[in-house]
């Protein structure tokens, strides 16, 4: 369990309107040790809201090559501790790192991730609390193996954790988050909180929407490619 204090938010940015949104939304934590690192997948659009922000934040410029590079260039950036992903539509409540720092030293866990709201594009939200709890390790695999209800955007885990599993497989462009979260069970216990501390934005041009297809072909490649060692680890903890 990491004892450093500062917390790297990291945003992939491409083409996205609402990016000075998330910025806010983190300048607005009450946590006060955070780095934010915004990184530019080759964006061509709305790059000019990252101006006003001026040494407030680091960004990063690169080709474009997808979430998962984003992250990992963002990530190997990083100074901080912690490892937070926000997508560059997405909002954190005020609270949110505080109450996960909090939590995970509490319960000495490496990874942590928490309920959510849906917002639309004006940023009214729409749903109620959109929760994943679970009672155990075994139940949590046994969901995990049939899909991925964990929004990045809630996630926030020990940097040394990449050490143990690597990064974001650069080669998933839609479930890159859905395989480094099952990379993890196996090595690291979790710990959830079912509080919202996130809106997540519904809107026409997110990448779950357009390529939504691609994506449960991808899906069913990374269960595919986990399946095994998922049962190896259901039957390890059933058997304890």
């Amino acid at each position: 369990m990491n004892y450093g204090t500062r917390v790297s938010v990291i945003i992939p940015f491409y083409n996205c309107s609402y990016v000075h949104l998330a910025i806010e939304s983190v300048l607005a934590q009450s946590y006060p040790d955070i780095e934010i690192i915004v990184v530019d997948d080759g964006s061509t659009l709305h790059t000019e809201k990252l101006a006003p922000y001026g040494g407030r934040i680091k960004v990063l410029r690169k080709t474009n090559g997808g979430t998962a590079s984003a992250l990992n260039l963002g990530i190997s950036s990083a100074s901080g501790a912690y490892f937070a992903w926000l997508s560059a539509d997405d909002c954190f409540h005020p609270d949110k790192i505080g109450r996960q720092i909090a939590v995970m030293h509490a319960t000495q866990t490496s990874f942590n991730h928490t309920a959510y709201y849906y917002i639309n594009e004006l940023g009214e939200r729409f749903s109620g609390k959109i929760s994943m709890p679970f009672h155990g390790k075994a139940e949590l695999i046994e969901t995990l193996m049939t899909g991925c209800p964990v929004n990045g955007s809630t996630v926030m885990l020990d940097m040394n954790v990449f050490k143990k599993v690597g990064l974001f497989n650069e080669k998933l462009l839609y479930t890159q988050d859905y395989d480094l979260w099952l990379r993890i069970l196996a090595y690291y216990d979790w710990s959830y909180i079912e509080e919202p501390l996130l809106d997540y934005r519904v809107h026409q041009e997110m990448g779950s929407i357009i390529h939504s297809e691609a994506q449960k072909r991808e899906i069913k490649q990374v269960q595919e490619l986990h399946h095994k060692s998922l049962v190896r680890l259901l039957r390890k903890e059933r058997g304890r």
